[in-house]
């Protein structure tokens, strides 16, 4: 949620902000309901005041007095309890509202209305010169028995996928990898929930404006999540942490759970859009002044690990009215698939301000005082679409998958083969 006061005190600057996404319906709405607000909090608040000057007025009144004295105060009291119940709809109004806004984008963000807008800011690593017709990933996974689709929709629906056989070797070597990596980097392994209550979900941003992506289990009003995020920015609600423990850093691992809404017809097979899939997530809480600091280190380990699998890629900055409602600041890696012959977004980075810390009270304690504290996520593997990249980039002709050299403490083997 947004800062109200800023709101208030510059409404210009707020809407100037959303014109680089495009351009915000309801912001007029929040106005006038704060407005409201304000207003109903000013006079119950001057009502109240007089009700404890006319309380006092009759403990000090003569006899004679005493009776008006009494019909005044009631007459106050009328009107009070009259109000309240205005005031607190008012506020329920304005909570509600204010929910939908999303940040304020970063003055970095290029303005623009959706993904045509983004841009591509540089590239890294030269894609594979293949000197045979690349397979895509579906046709290599079938052909090496690491996956298996047809299998997975008879037992669940379109959209999940069995892995089997050395692709879960690979999955598991790709996350001890990467949570190896962040480790040395100072985040500490955490395996979350991926049930959440509805605050935790509305206080990392995917409620109420994306409510439409994620499963909800009714009879025990949960939510499964579609990221780590959720649960790791959870973990410190309600808390005032230490300034001096700043940076706290996560590395979440978690299946997580997506209904890939509004994209039907499109990559049904295979592993990129999947309902079900692992993840290894960072999340960092730090001092306000530091995160744009910790939004470029976790964007680091991003590309380390890309370079490291030997994976091109290109950079891509979000532009507004592609981010996130939370975020501040995103930025994607999309690495190429020559099989596919495109590039697939692996990576996202945001740094989501004190957008999340607001609507979860995560606050820490310095020598300034209280504040909220800033959050920030970025995917370190997303197992599925990193299998995905891996395999259509080191193909051979044979239709065999060599694995870099990084990978292969940890899964034991240089090359996928048939029958190996």
């Amino acid at each position: 949620m947004i800062d109200l006061r800023l709101l208030r005190d510059d409404p210009e600057h707020v809407r100037a902000a959303y014109e680089r996404r495009g351009g915000v319906p309801g912001l007029d709405s929040v106005i006038a309901l704060d407005r409201r607000h304000r207003e109903l909090l000013a006079e119950v608040e001057r009502l109240r005041a007089e009700q404890n000057r006319a309380s006092r007025a009759i403990g000090r009144a003569e006899p004679s007095e005493r009776e008006r004295r009494i019909r005044e105060a009631r007459e106050v009291a009328d009107r009070l309890r009259a109000l309240e119940p205005r005031l607190e709809e008012a506020a329920r109004e304005l909570e509600a509202a204010a929910a939908r806004l999303p940040n304020l984008p970063h003055p970095s963000v290029p303005a623009g209305a959706g993904e045509d807008d983004n841009v591509v800011e540089r590239h890294s690593g030269e894609p594979p010169d293949l000197d045979f017709e690349p397979r895509d990933h579906v046709a290599l996974g079938e052909r090496l028995g690491l996956l298996d689709a047809e299998r997975g929709a008879k037992t669940s629906g379109s959209r999940f996928v069995y892995l089997t056989g050395r692709g879960v070797l690979l999955e598991l070597a790709l996350v001890r990898f990467a949570v190896d990596l962040l480790l040395e980097r100072g985040f500490e392994p955490v395996v979350p929930p991926v049930l959440v209550r509805e605050e935790a979900m509305y206080g990392t941003g995917f409620l109420p404006a994306e409510e439409h992506e994620y499963y909800r289990i009714e009879r025990d009003d949960l939510y499964l999540t579609g990221t780590s995020e959720v649960a790791l920015a959870s973990m410190h609600a309600g808390e005032i942490l230490d300034d001096a423990l700043l940076p706290l850093r996560y590395a979440g691992f978690s299946t997580c759970f997506r209904r890939e809404a509004g994209s039907y017809g499109r990559e049904t097979k295979g592993l990129v859009r999947v309902h079900q899939f692992d993840k290894v997530e960072q999340f960092s809480f730090t001092r306000p002044e530091d995160s744009w600091d910790e939004f470029e280190a976790i964007r680091a380990n991003q590309e380390t690990i890309l370079q490291a699998l030997e994976i091109p890629y290109r950079v891509v900055i979000m532009c507004g009215g592609d981010l996130g409602s939370s975020a501040a600041k995103k930025v994607d890696l999309e690495a190429w698939l020559p099989g596919a012959g495109r590039y697939m977004e692996v990576t996202s980075a945001s740094n989501t301000t004190d957008y999340q810390a607001r609507r979860l009270q995560i606050r820490t304690r310095g020598e300034g005082g209280t504040r909220l504290v800033h959050t920030l996520n970025g995917t370190a593997c997303a197992v599925g679409r990193t299998i995905v990249a891996l395999l259509e980039n080191h193909q051979r002709a044979d239709g065999s998958v060599t694995i870099p050299p990084a990978l292969r403490p940890y899964t034991g083997f240089g090359v996928i083969d048939v029958g190996e």
